[in-house]
């Protein structure tokens, strides 16, 4: 008797709780229709009757938008006018011109025309001010105005007129559009005779086809060592980092893996090839502008005690984002689930909404950590983004450099140089002389450069709530010499800080003249984190040491 009553007893919970699982899943799907009712009412009443005209497609932009944001930072709607836009970001592929543009004040700039591309075949430079798309005049046009009409179906001309520095008619240009495919490896070679140097800028489609393709030319050479630069590199599509990461990992290694709410995102990526190099010493470079795929390749790399991890905290985004569907040729990116490197940590942020101001991963307190291992031992954290191996503090830049580049004086100059000198030394031969600054010293005077310091700022602020609060008087012969010695002088502060305006100033110039690939070969050898990583590669005892288990890579 007792036993039937057990019985019955548990039936009826089992029961109650199917009941209950049905009325909440019955209940939630009441709220989603109820809501959306009330969405679909509210929009009526507004549209009908709100006192100035509205734009139905602007409105229910906004409010996707700030929904999504609600969620996090990558969930987002990607609208059909953005779809050409997404389809370039995962594959790296357009059709236009081949050139990257920006806004200058009112101007709508080339801000650098890829190389072997047709903004560059057809003539077009850095510097030049767009006037007109196919007839169309893009005064008061974005960027993102001017970028669309500047694509469009290969093989077929655009008509484009420019104003060109130093020229007193505009120019106009017919260039036939091409499909464009930006390579994901803009530069590769050998730093010296035993180390191989890779820059991977993006994880697009087949981009483990180009660091494969770099890697094999170089391997005939010979190296011991390779520095893979993903210094700045944003990530990209995850299975592209796991096919880098196979190269040198052994078949069967895990690389990552995934979990989310719904099971069927729950996966393990594993090496699944023969690697092309297990035994290779390896530096990642990584920096704040680290994320994403780029997290997983040196989180890997530095779990499987694989390589050595070089630079600053990564940028600590580990969500996994899949792209669904809608209707009218629009789609929703949402995030499905979180990755984890090997040693089992997710590096994303744990709190995303407060970031430093550049987007990277701020302060995290000790009590929110938790503690991991590599395959020898060494003791690994969560938290955000990779910590690296061996830290390589930000240079920061003076307020003076800041404001020559965002107020365009570097590029201007760049633009006014070029135009005048034909040529110039290769890239690695190439430096600012005295008679080169000289001449930017005095364009920079010449453009009426004025700029205010942060420390100026700071004083300004202090000495009006010193007015306020009715000091000020007791202490305005202080206040007025302390003033006059804060005051930026721009002769002066152009000679304190040459070395970091003259370093602009040569990548501007250089980039004119051999682009994206020049720039970078002109930089490699006053590289700070490129010179730390070969010291680093290439002392036997200091690599080594780093794989000791019990080693710990501390958070700070």
């Amino acid at each position: 008797m007792m036993k039937r009553k057990i019985w019955i007893g548990i039936a009826i919970i089992a029961v109650v709780g199917i009941t209950s699982i049905s009325f909440t899943r019955d209940q939630k799907n009441f709220e989603v229709a109820k809501n959306l009712d009330i969405y679909h009412t509210l929009f009526r009443e507004l549209n009908m009757f709100y006192v100035d005209e509205v734009s139905p497609n602007k409105l229910v932009k906004t409010s996707i938008d700030q929904m999504l944001e609600s969620l996090d930072p990558y969930t987002n709607y990607i609208s059909e006018d953005q779809m050409e836009d997404f389809r370039f970001m995962t594959t790296g592929e357009y059709a236009g011109i081949g050139a990257l543009i920006s806004k200058q004040n009112d101007k709508i700039l080339i801000a650098e025309p890829y190389e072997g591309f047709p903004a560059q075949k057809f003539g077009l430079k850095a510097g030049d001010e767009i006037l007109e798309v196919s007839g169309k005049d893009t005064k008061d046009m974005s960027t993102e105005d001017v970028s669309n009409l500047l694509k469009g179906p290969a093989n077929k001309p655009v008509e484009i007129k420019v104003q060109r520095m130093g020229s007193k008619k505009p120019i106009t240009f017919n260039v036939i559009r091409e499909k464009i495919s930006i390579n994901a490896v803009p530069y590769y070679g050998m730093l010296d005779n035993k180390t191989a140097y890779i820059r991977l800028s993006q994880f697009t489609a087949n981009c483990s086809q180009e660091v494969q393709k770099a890697y094999l030319e170089m391997k005939d050479k010979n190296p011991e060592s390779l520095v893979l630069d993903l210094r700045g590199n944003p990530g990209g599509l995850l299975m592209e980092a796991v096919k880098i990461v196979n190269f040198f990992v052994p078949q069967g290694e895990e690389i990552v893996s995934t979990r989310g709410k719904v099971k069927q995102w729950d996966k393990v990526y594993k090496a699944t090839a023969a690697p092309m190099d297990t035994t290779i010493k390896i530096a990642v470079l990584v920096n704040r502008g680290s994320a994403s795929a780029s997290e997983i390749v040196a989180g890997a790399i530095q779990d499987l005690d694989r390589g050595i991890v070089v630079g600053a905290r990564t940028f600590g985004k580990g969500l996994v984002q899949t792209t669904r569907d809608l209707s009218y040729n629009t789609k929703l990116k949402v995030t499905t689930a979180k990755y984890y490197i090997p040693s089992g940590r997710c590096i994303q942020a744990l709190d995303y909404s407060h970031r430093n101001e550049d987007g990277s991963v701020g302060h995290v307190p000790d009590s929110l950590i938790s503690e991991f291992t590599t395959k020898k031992g060494r003791k690994v954290y969560d938290g955000g983004g990779v910590v690296p191996d061996v830290k390589i503090d930000a240079d920061k830049l003076s307020t003076l450099s800041i404001e020559l580049v965002t107020r365009f004086m570097v590029f201007d100059f760049a633009t006014l140089y070029s135009n005048q000198n034909e040529s110039i030394p290769q890239p690695e031969e190439f430096e600012i002389t005295d008679d080169i600054y000289a001449q930017f010293k005095e364009f920079v005077k010449n453009s009426d450069f004025k700029y205010k310091s942060q420390s100026q700022d700071d004083f300004d602020k202090l000495m009006n709530t010193a007015k306020q609060e009715k000091y000020f008087g007791l202490a305005e012969a202080e206040f007025e010499a302390l003033k006059s010695k804060l005051e930026p002088n721009l002769d002066k502060d152009l000679g304190e800080f040459r070395s970091e305006v003259s370093e602009m100033l040569e990548d501007e110039i250089v980039s004119r003249y051999y682009y994206q690939k020049g720039a970078i070969r002109s930089s490699l050898n006053d590289d700070k984190g490129i010179k730390k990583a070969i010291e680093e590669l290439d002392s036997e005892m200091a690599y080594a040491g780093y794989f000791t288990p019990g080693t710990v890579i501390s958070m700070n």
